[in-house]
């Protein structure tokens, strides 16, 4: 199927074009047709999915149809996002999306002076990307009124529950108009969320894209055995190979994702770490001297990661296993993106076995073992990890690529083995 197929109007087809994609993916497929019969819509979609553009090109499609209101300029879509990172990629989607169509998209999110915001939504707007506490604060102001919005989108929402934001979706719930559209996306659903989307959604179509649609079994993935000791030695040894341009590494934790940033960074390898305990400035510089590759390794924790949208994206790294392995899933889907080539590597100690087990039982497939290099297991005595209950999913396998296997260097002392 093609985006000509869906009944999108030409102008965004150019759009969309000019951005480089030419086949919807399953939830742009599913979605965009029900969103321009004005259905409200369920989708369960995680990130890496197409999520965004499943919902912004119908927005726009439907906004931009009638033209009454190009001189008012009111707030006619809202679109809900727990973090600012995630509001200014969907901004940003909008905006490229909807560059021939003359609809003005505004993003509100906290941790900055609000003058730039507020100037923007006086000269009017048709679309405002918001993170909630901001937007309330607005709208308390007397800025934002949300009084004519036809399209309300609330985004993922099982983020938003985790980072307590539900009470300021409900406020925002009560202000909205009764008579609009509204979509409704989540990772999961858990029984708050599917509560939540009871009292948000009038007889919603439900759309889902299950583990088997996104991108794993076209992603390249291999495991080293290592010790805990050695992962740094062998995290450095791996990024000396100069074919990985940009890499993604995941650490569990905000103090881990800083140490292995600083450690990397002494090797004269430009890496810089992303969390919570980041302020929003600083995440935001460092994710853009990574999308602009002044910044090669990006360290960040799953939290601060989610929503993260880089394109060509090649390499993943797990330093450390995740111990859920959904997470797994979402980690290395960062990379793959819309059919690319992607690498994810993961370090695996011996604590840390049962993981990846679970990992494999998830992905049905074993994840191949990079047994040639510097730094093997040599501590076997494993701590058994907890079990995990998976869907099962089909994917293929791929051969392992041995690149990142280069002679270690000497600062972090002789490799336990030798080639």
């Amino acid at each position: 199927m093609s985006f000509q197929s869906l009944n999108i109007i030409e102008p965004i087809l150019e759009a969309v074009k000019q951005e480089g994609y030419t086949i919807p993916t399953p939830i742009q497929e599913q979605s965009i047709p029900i969103i321009l019969q004005g259905t409200d819509l369920l989708g369960c979609a995680q990130t890496g999915t197409g999520k965004t553009a499943a919902f912004a090109i119908p927005i726009l499609q439907l906004l931009s149809a009638d033209k009454t209101y190009v001189k008012k300029r009111k707030i006619r879509s809202l679109v809900v996002t727990p973090t600012r990172e995630l509001a200014i990629q969907i901004g940003e989607s909008f905006k490229a999306y909807g560059r021939h169509v003359g609809l003005n998209c505004t993003v509100i999110f906290g941790g900055v002076n609000q003058n730039k915001q507020t100037s923007s939504l006086q000269g009017g707007v048709d679309i405002v990307v918001a993170t909630p506490g901001r937007l309330l604060d607005l709208m308390n102001q007397g800025f934002i009124s949300l009084r004519e919005v036809e399209i309300f989108v609330l985004d993922e929402a099982d983020r938003m529950l985790d980072m307590g934001f539900i009470h300021d979706v409900k406020k925002l719930i009560q202000v909205l108009p009764k008579k609009r559209q509204s979509l409704f996306f989540s990772a999961t659903m858990p029984p708050e969320i599917v509560k939540l989307a009871n009292t948000i959604l009038f007889k919603p179509s439900k759309v889902s894209v299950s583990p088997e649609s996104l991108t794993v079994d076209i992603i390249k993935q291999y495991v080293y055995f290592t010790d805990k000791g050695s992962k740094n030695a062998l995290l450095v040894d791996i990024l000396k190979d100069k074919n990985i341009k940009t890499a993604l590494v995941f650490t569990r934790t905000k103090h881990g994702a800083d140490k292995v940033a600083r450690i990397i960074s002494k090797q004269n390898i430009k890496a810089e770490a992303i969390h919570g305990n980041k302020s929003q400035n600083a995440r935001q510089k460092a994710l853009t001297n990574f999308k602009e590759q002044i910044t090669r390794v990006l360290v960040a924790t799953d939290i601060a990661a989610r929503g993260i949208d880089i394109e060509e994206l090649e390499y993943v790294i797990n330093y450390e296993i995740p111990n859920i392995a959904e997470t797994y899933v979402h980690r290395i889907g960062r990379t793959g993106r819309a059919g690319a080539k992607g690498t994810a590597i993961s370090f695996c100690d011996a604590s840390e076995k049962g993981f990846l087990k679970d990992i494999e039982k998830l992905i049905s497939k074993k994840i191949p073992v990079i047994e040639n290099h510097s730094f093997p297991l040599m501590d076997h005595d494993p701590v058994k990890a907890p079990k995990q209950q998976h869907v099962k999913r089909n994917t293929s396998h791929s051969r392992p690529n041995t690149a990142g296997n280069n002679k270690a260097k000497k600062w972090y002392g002789k490799s336990k083995t030798s080639r």
